[in-house]
């Protein structure tokens, strides 16, 4: 006889717990007004935690993991060249912390992969709308403190700068929209109103680097969204409320500019070069001038170093991968960014149940290595974790995924013929006698 089954453990199951420790680790990472973030200290922990108890790398993740490695390697490496360290060492600290953020999210998405994307997906939507709420009622004063909440007179949420917010909350308005193509409006209305939010949330924030992301991974989502559609119908009303989407678009920014507070800032913003770009010292000379100076100091400046020097940071990705990360740090960092496309370009088109998310991903972080030119974002959360899941989302296919196969009905054998029934009065049968 067999021992009787001992009863399960009271308590809730360890991949629930798993499960919801990453969605409190994406929410908190829209909340960023102090550095180390909460979401930084709280990602130690998990990782200290989870390594001991399965957090697995496969091999297709090395790459990721030596190039990130060695773009560190190269800020401790500029350190050589400072004389003090206590700034420059809580800012590579913050790399570093980001760094070990895009590791781990490729390797907990490897297991569970669609429930975890949806997850993920689901809690930065919700972080990306509850910090809008929170820096459109501070542009407007309706809510307590509301100036802890803005910057210059622009919105920023609770990040530290505006041109920070803006960018954060394009992921989640392009899954939004694509959500809006690509289903029923009638299905649609959580998704239109959270859609509304974080489109005004992005406007106030009044970053052009952000609008033009935003523009630019809106069309790269379509784009995709139209090309991976079999269905001609179905490419029909991504049409048409395509064109219902940008003219609701233009009428919310006519009712917003006519605001006399923002038309006189939309006015300021919208100029393609400000004085701060073209002007001596500005953006641009400064790019060259970098570019000049990275020639001759191979270990890099160090950190900070590029703006006490000239006035101000780098505003430029690239440049900035050079001067604080040094040629090893630099080249590292363009090899990454190579290598995500190469791998990540497959992912769009491949018939899977996170491809949608996927498309999302992979047209934002093709925005921001456009935004890289005017900005320099090595300290964006949202952009770590971008990286993360488009390696998962690589590492997931090289494991070898194979969708569900089709369940296809076996049909019965025919019966013999003595068995089979003799119909005399409609659906009345009598067997056959032998």
């Amino acid at each position: 006889m067999s021992a009787p089954a001992l009863p399960a453990p009271i308590g809730l199951p360890t991949w629930m717990i798993a499960n919801a420790t990453i969605a409190v680790l994406v929410f908190l990472s829209g909340f960023v007004m102090v550095e180390p973030a909460p979401s930084d200290l709280l990602l130690c922990l998990v990782v200290a935690v989870w390594a001991f108890v399965g957090l697995r790398f496969s091999r297709s993740m090395a790459p990721m993991i030596v190039l990130m490695a060695l773009y560190c390697a190269g800020g401790f490496l500029s350190f050589t060249q400072l004389q003090e360290f206590q700034k420059p060492i809580t800012y590579m600290a913050t790399t570093v912390f980001l760094a070990i953020s895009s590791i781990f999210y490729c390797a907990v998405i490897q297991s569970d992969t669609e429930r975890r994307l949806a997850i993920i997906e689901k809690s930065y939507v919700a972080a990306a709308v509850i910090c809008s709420l929170v820096g459109i009622l501070g542009y407007f004063g309706a809510i307590p403190h509301a100036d802890l909440f803005t910057l210059y007179d622009r919105a920023k949420g609770a990040f530290k700068d505006p041109n920070v917010f803006g960018p954060f909350i394009v992921l989640p308005l392009v899954v939004l929209a694509r959500s809006i193509l690509t289903r029923p409006l009638r299905k649609s209305g959580l998704a239109v109103v959270a859609s509304l939010i974080l489109f005004l949330g992005l406007f106030l924030s009044f970053s052009r680097a952000a609008w033009g992301l935003a523009v630019l991974a809106l069309l790269v989502m379509t784009l995709l969204a139209f090309a991976t559609e079999p269905r001609a119908s179905r490419r029909l009303r991504m049409i048409l409320m395509l064109v219902a989407g940008v003219m609701a678009v233009a009428f919310l920014l006519a009712v917003a500019v006519s605001i006399p507070a923002v038309q006189e800032l939309v006015v300021q913003r919208v100029k393609l070069v400000q004085d701060y770009d073209a002007s001596r010292l500005g953006r641009f000379e400064r790019h060259i001038i970098g570019f000049f100076m990275i020639q001759e100091h191979p270990l890099g400046l160090g950190p900070f170093q590029f703006g006490l020097t000239l006035g101000e940071d780098e505003h430029n990705m690239w440049l900035k991968g050079f001067t604080v990360y040094g040629w090893l740090g630099g080249f590292a960092y363009i090899a990454l960014v190579v290598w995500t496309l190469v791998i990540a370009t497959p992912l769009v088109f491949l018939k899977r149940p996170w491809t949608p998310f996927v498309q999302c991903v992979y047209a934002v972080f093709v925005g921001h290595l456009m935004v890289h030119n005017v900005i320099d974002n090595d300290h964006w959360r949202h952009l770590f974790l971008l990286y993360g899941l488009l390696w998962g989302a690589y590492a997931v296919e090289r494991a070898g995924f194979r969708a569900p196969l089709p369940v296809v009905p076996v049909a019965a054998p025919p019966e013999p013929a003595h068995r089979r029934p003799i119909r005399i009065f409609g659906p009345i049968a009598l067997p056959r006698s032998e």
